[in-house]
C-alpha cells in the first residue's frame, strides 16, 4: 500500500476514534441547580443527556478535599432537600458523587448563616487525559517519522 494512501487511513481511523469518544464523555458531565429559602437547600442534579442522578451521594467535603459529612443521597428523581448544620461563615464545598467520572463539585459561600446564591460556584474536575481530538496530530507525526526513517533506510 503507497505510503500517502496508508497515512490517509490512518489518519481517517483515529479521527473517527476520537470523535466517538467525545461523544461517550460528554454523556458523564453531572449538572446541579440548587434553591435554597430559609435554611434549606435543595439541590437537583442529573447528567448532561438530562437523566437524573439517582443514587448519587451530597457530601461536604473537608479543607483538603477528603470526604466530609454525608448530607443524603439524590432520590429517583434526582432531587436532595437538606437542612445544611450549622457551618461557620466562609466558603463550604459540595460535592455531588454519582461514581467515578460522574461528579459535581459546587462552592457555598455562608454569609451570617446562610447561603449566598449569587456566589455560588460550581468548579467541574479538570479533565487531565490527552484531548481526543488531537490524535490525528499524533498519528500524522507517526506517519512521518515512519517516512523519515524509510527514506534513511533505503540510501
Amino acid at each position: 500500500m503507497p505510503a500517502p494512501l496508508r497515512f490517509a487511513l490512518m489518519s481517517m481511523t483515529a479521527l473517527a476514534m476520537g470523535l466517538g469518544h467525545v461523544q461517550n464523555v460528554s454523556a458523564h458531565g453531572v449538572e446541579s441547580t440548587l434553591r435554597y429559602l430559609d435554611g434549606q437547600l435543595e439541590l437537583n442534579s442529573s447528567f448532561s443527556t438530562g437523566e437524573p442522578v439517582e443514587g448519587a451521594v451530597v457530601r461536604l467535603l473537608e479543607a483538603d478535599g477528603s470526604a466530609g459529612a454525608e448530607l443524603g443521597r439524590m432520590d429517583a428523581s434526582g432531587r436532595l432537600q437538606v437542612n445544611l448544620p450549622d457551618l461557620t461563615d466562609g466558603l463550604v464545598d459540595l460535592q455531588v458523587d454519582g461514581g467515578p467520572g460522574h461528579r459535581d463539585y459546587l462552592t457555598l459561600p455562608l454569609e451570617q448563616g446562610r447561603v449566598n446564591l449569587d456566589e455560588v460556584v460550581s468548579t467541574p474536575l479538570p479533565f487531565k487525559a490527552l484531548p481526543w481530538a488531537a490524535a490525528p496530530a499524533l498519528v500524522g507525526m507517526v506517519g512521518l517519522m515512519v517516512r523519515v526513517r524509510s527514506s534513511k533506510q533505503q540510501r
